[in-house]
């Protein structure tokens, strides 16, 4: 099985979610950039608004690729206690350093992605949680993590494709995930697209202008 682009594999993740439409307390918060053509289908199909969760990585500096957390839409930090922990004395001082980089960063992709909206209530709300694959889930599960302080009545990770040991431990982040697709051998998210190129800022903008006059 192969995806044609995100939006067939958000039609395609449509279809395991139907049972979910027309209930009045969905929302659908999509990774940007490349789980906003997903989350604008599942919204689509479901009649559901959309809206980004935007998550950054709080690298150790020097070991950008290591985190020792993240932060997330709505002013929600969480961090990796054991990472944290292994950088001693001086560990407050980098991640108060690299969370004022990355809340920048956040800041400037939300205005540029919601202007002047508001980050919604998520506070009782069914939340579907997109993206357009999972390899190491490290994104997913900050933003999982970060959208349960907000408080939703249920949690649910849907995303088209993920390595199977990588859905598994997903179970944990979430009240449930639903996957369409969990192959083996899986050796990245893109080998199962044909057409895998990055989303633009300006298409994640269209989409979310589309959702929003569908929803007006």
């Amino acid at each position: 099985m192969r995806f044609l682009d995100r939006s067939d594999a958000g039609r395609f993740l449509a279809r395991e979610l139907v049972r979910f439409r027309g209930r009045r307390d969905l929302i659908v918060l999509a990774l940007p950039r490349g789980g906003v053509p997903v989350g604008y289908e599942i919204a689509r199909a479901l009649q559901a608004p959309l809206d980004v969760f935007v998550v950054r990585k709080l690298g150790v500096p020097g070991r950008e690729e290591l985190a020792m957390g993240a932060v997330a839409s709505g002013g929600i930090r969480v961090l990796n206690a054991g990472v944290v922990a292994a950088l001693g004395p001086r560990a407050q001082e980098a991640i108060d350093w690299v969370t004022a980089r990355e809340k920048e960063e956040l800041l400037r992709r939300e205005e540029r992605y919601r202007g002047a909206r508001t980050f919604p209530d998520l506070e009782g709300k069914t939340v579907f949680l997109v993206d357009d694959g999972l390899a190491t889930g490290a994104t997913m599960r900050a933003a999982a993590r970060a959208v349960r302080e907000r408080k939703p009545a249920r949690l649910i990770i849907a995303v088209p494709v993920a390595a199977e040991s990588t859905g598994r431990k997903m179970q944990a982040e979430a009240d449930e995930v639903v996957c369409g697709w969990q192959p083996e051998p899986f050796f990245g998210i893109g080998q199962f697209y044909d057409n895998f190129r990055q989303t633009t800022d300006e298409e994640v903008h269209a989409l979310l202008a589309g959702a929003a006059e569908r929803e007006a």
